[in-house]
């Protein structure tokens, strides 16, 4: 039998013999209903009384001393002041926890900013705070958007992709890159990360600048070295140092493409932002590729071209023949001359396709997600021997970039491989749309 039960039984009990007794005495007295109704008066007094002391208790509890009851008074004393600690104890723990979640954000290196479903500020570490120039009085609940006005970041606020981080420069009261990345929780709840990325950025162009730089100043000594060698190397006289002098030339052209393909790299830097550009004939392009293919001393014993749609794609026409070009040349370097080449160009509901096949080593697993990192090497003897720069695919990667395309790579060790460029619906246009256009 539980508590509350046993209690509510002592009260019933007592109740019954404080009215029999009050019967008896009534009878006694002469009127046993006199006795009754004044058993039942002090009864409900003594309620009373209890109601009284409960609930001034309950107004000064954090001062005063439960009160001493009996019977189901007591119980419900007993039962409140269990919920009163229990409260308590709950409201020590989320306070001992909130203590050590502000302790841990204040500590983090990174900002952290609790947005609302529309944007607005509910809460930011002491980091964030030293980042934007935020006050806790005057920043609480404005929109984030009106803080950081930078049109890059309202569109990656709205946009709803959130995989990669934006970097924007914010003009609190020292200039900042700052890298942003929303995280979306709850319902329809963000925690927006910010960093500084200030060092990084300056970083990335001095190096962008030097490269710039070094490179065009050394194409002007290289084309002077070459122009001496050729000449060297037609003199009859020199027959005997004609081999040193031809693989001098050879390393002296391999230099300037390794700086031709810098400068390029560097322009297509330069500007990072998207390009409108205009129609461009993929078909005679893919022509020409594999005519220059077709062309070369050595060369793969077939090369195809399957144009599969009359589209035309919209895109600045020197970076879309540069990225062309490089995989085209990259599955010509390593196809075997009994080996073969596909260019195939198609389009579908999801965009454009441009891909080149070829049956040459393949590449291995491990090596396919650095393929376009500068200077990246599978094989540098390979490469070596090919003559290749080692940026042919950075500037397919920073091209396809400015056109909001991807490049996809399929390689299987031993069977060849193929790389696919991906352009969004918006670039293709049907050529009867680009002629009247």
């Amino acid at each position: 039998m539980t508590s509350g039960a046993s209690a509510f039984i002592y009260v019933t009990l007592r109740i019954v013999v404080a009215l029999a007794l009050g019967a008896a005495l009534g009878w006694f007295a002469g009127s046993v209903w006199f006795g009754v109704s004044g058993t039942l008066g002090l009864y409900l007094a003594w309620n009373l009384w209890q109601l009284r002391e409960l609930q001034f208790w309950l107004r000064h509890r954090s001062v005063a001393d439960p009160p001493d009851a009996l019977g189901l008074w007591g119980d419900v004393v007993a039962q409140v002041v269990r919920l009163h600690r229990r409260k308590r104890f709950h409201k020590e723990r989320l306070t001992r926890l909130f203590r050590e979640l502000r302790r841990s954000t204040a500590a983090m290196p990174d900002g952290v900013v609790m947005l609302d479903p529309l944007g607005e500020i509910v809460w930011f570490n002491k980091k964030a705070g030293e980042l934007l120039d935020l006050s806790r009085r005057a920043d609480l609940g404005l929109r984030i958007d009106n803080l950081v006005r930078h049109p890059d970041f309202v569109q990656y606020l709205h946009g709803g992709q959130y995989s990669q981080p934006v970097i924007v420069r914010v003009d609190t009261p020292v200039e900042r890159h700052l890298a942003f990345q929303v995280i979306s929780y709850g319902e329809d709840q963000r925690l927006l990360m910010l960093r500084d990325v200030t060092k990084e950025v300056r970083l990335e162009q001095m190096r962008k600048d030097f490269v710039a730089n070094a490179s065009h100043e050394l194409r002007s000594p290289l084309t002077v070295v070459a122009g001496y060698l050729e000449t060297l190397g037609s003199d009859p006289q020199l027959s005997e140092v004609a081999a040193p002098l031809a693989e001098m030339r050879r390393q002296t052209d391999r230099m300037t493409r390794i700086i031709e393909d810098l400068l390029e790299l560097s322009r297509f830097e330069a500007n990072d932002g998207p390009i409108k550009g205009t129609p461009v004939d993929v078909a005679a392009m893919a022509a020409l590729l594999r005519k220059d293919v077709m062309a070369r001393p050595v060369h793969p014993r077939q090369v195809d071209v399957n144009i599969e749609s009359a589209a035309v794609l919209i895109g600045d026409e020197a970076m879309i023949q540069s990225a062309f070009s490089n995989l085209v040349d990259n599955a010509a370097k390593y196809t075997p001359a009994e080996g073969s080449m596909t260019i195939r160009w198609w389009t579908d509901e999801e965009g454009a396709h441009f891909s080149v096949r070829d049956t040459g080593p393949g590449i291995s697993a491990e090596h396919i997600p650095r393929l376009t990192e500068r200077f990246y090497r599978v094989d540098p003897g390979r490469s070596r021997e090919t003559g290749g720069s080692g940026l042919g695919l950075a500037i397919v990667k920073h091209a396809l970039h400015r056109h909001g395309a991807r490049l996809e790579i399929e390689s299987i060790e031993g069977r060849g491989s193929t790389f696919t460029c991906h352009f969004p619906l918006e670039r293709v246009v049907e050529t009867r749309a680009a002629a009247n256009g």
